[in-house]
């Protein structure tokens, strides 16, 4: 599945190796929108590695991350044997049903719920450090809920596959989920809070070295 996505016409893979800490962005560009460059953005101010596939405008297809496969990806599998440490960016629900239309009975779903409230949602196998992030966004973006207690999040333990690729660093990772707001996305959005995304994802990261 994975060897078939970078296949397709104006699929790219960034890759780029600095420090062993990695940022991740494997949903990028047409998927879950914006994460690519908050991944990018993050690494290069870090000085992290990176890796992130960047789908385009006319593609969107979304690959479960454990079925990223590194065996299928030579600069995947050279970015998990380098990084010790990853930090995964995703993003979850739809920047236009903040204008138009909703799935009848949206709002009442487990989903609809955390995106009317714009939360942020941390999941990955290493606890501590999800917390430690949580920590670190709840005093720069206080305006978004974050949630770091598993039992919390829609149904599935997202981040928590063995084969996830953010579980298959050495040293553990964290795997976020943002909102559409923190995105960028939707009615009335700026980068504001992008930009604070960016510094506190590279703060923790460079602490993480």
């Amino acid at each position: 599945m994975l060897a078939d996505l970078l296949r397709e016409p104006g699929v790219e893979e960034l890759f780029e190796l600095r420090s062993e800490v990695g940022f991740l962005a494997l949903h990028g560009g047409n998927q879950d929108r914006v994460t690519d460059q908050i991944a990018a953005a993050a690494a290069a101010r870090a000085g992290a590695s990176l890796y992130a596939i960047v789908q385009p405008p006319t593609l969107s297809w979304h690959i479960p991350s454990y079925r990223h496969d590194p065996a299928l990806s030579e600069a995947l599998s050279h970015f998990l044997d380098h990084a010790r440490v990853v930090i995964s960016v995703h993003g979850y629900g739809c920047d236009g049903w903040w204008m138009d239309w909703r799935p009848a009975g949206f709002e009442e779903t487990r989903l609809g719920r955390f995106h009317a409230r714009q939360a942020f949602l941390l999941g990955g196998r290493d606890r501590d450090r999800a917390a430690a992030l949580g920590d670190r966004l709840r005093r720069a973006l206080p305006s978004y809920p974050v949630l770091d207690d598993l039992t919390q999040f829609p149904k599935g333990a997202w981040g928590m596959h063995e084969r996830n690729p953010v579980n298959l660093a050495s040293g553990g990772g964290v795997q976020v989920e943002c909102p559409p707001r923190a995105r960028g996305l939707g009615a009335g959005c700026g980068n504001g809070d992008t930009a604070l995304l960016v510094d506190v994802l590279a703060e923790v990261a460079g602490a993480w070295a």
